[in-house]
């Protein structure tokens, strides 16, 4: 059963350009990923420093062997330092 993966990320303008090429990197590498079906981001139009992320896959073990992986670890701990904060993740099921 598919399921969906639900990101959000307060960046601060300043912090943008260095994000957006390792977001776009994250992307890169899930869409080689078994089981990766799509993803978007969205960057909310009233609070213009908050950025959605929504990724489907078409199980939860697909995603969690994607999680776990050494490439997507590597990139997000990069992600992270950015934005002082760990990444925090929402899984649902349809």
């Amino acid at each position: 059963m598919a399921i969906k993966i639900i990101i959000k990320r307060i960046v601060s303008e300043d912090k943008v350009k260095y994000l957006t090429p390792l977001l776009k990197q994250l992307r890169a590498l899930a869409n080689n990923q078994p089981g990766y079906i799509s993803g978007e981001t969205l960057k909310r139009i009233d609070n213009p420093s908050e950025y959605l992320v929504i990724s489907t896959w078409q199980s939860v073990e697909d995603w969690e062997k994607w999680f776990l992986s050494n490439e997507r670890i590597g990139v997000q701990n990069k992600i992270d330092i950015i934005l002082g904060k760990k990444t925090e993740y929402e899984v649902y099921d349809y």
